[in-house]
């Protein structure tokens, strides 16, 4: 007597020598067998392909929020320091030392060194070139800053938006954030 095998699709004798629940336990093991090398595993190679993008963009994701972030902080301290040259307007000697220190207290999360400065002192630029420095002094500029007048504050820092997995190589895409601000007195 033979009866059909559904998992392996054969028919099978059921008096061979073997009992009728070691057959079953045989049977479903070939086929419990095949099952484990055709399913095992597909789980650990779609993690395998799917992980490095993931990565990738998570990456990514955190670089351009920081870079956004000190782009906003830029921005505030930037209108912090007109702010607090229009106030220092006929007390300061040095309106440029002065204003960059104002800007720099306001971004403590940026590196201090970095932010370059430009002013517009009633139509008189410092620097002359009007391309923000690093490190400006207008020591007797005060003159330029006449009552009713605005002044124009513009200021730049460098940010960098590397390429994962290459920051020890020169594919970094290098940006700079910029900020301009014109203050008037009322």
């Amino acid at each position: 007597m033979k009866f059909l095998n559904v998992l392996s699709r054969q028919f099978v004798p059921l008096a061979g020598g073997l009992k009728s629940g070691a057959k079953a336990r045989k049977i479903s093991a070939q086929a419990h067998g095949r099952r484990v090398r055709d399913e095992h595993g597909n789980m650990l190679v779609e993690i395998a392909i799917s992980m490095p993008v993931l990565l990738l963009m998570f990456t990514g994701i955190f670089d351009f929020g920081i870079a956004y972030n000190n782009q906003l902080t830029l921005i505030q301290a930037v209108g912090s320091g007109a702010q607090y040259l229009q106030s220092i307007r006929t007390s300061t000697t040095n309106p440029c030392a002065d204003t960059l220190t104002a800007i720099e207290n306001a971004a403590p999360n940026l590196t201090a060194g970095n932010i370059s400065l430009a002013l517009n002192l009633n139509g008189t630029k410092y620097p002359s070139s009007g391309t923000p420095a690093t490190s400006l002094s207008c020591s007797g500029a005060q003159t330029n800053l006449a009552e009713q007048e605005p002044v124009t504050v513009q200021a730049t820092y460098p940010c960098s938006l590397p390429i994962v997995f290459t920051r020890n190589v020169t594919w970094i895409s290098t940006c700079q954030l910029s900020a301009t601000v014109t203050e008037y007195e009322y």
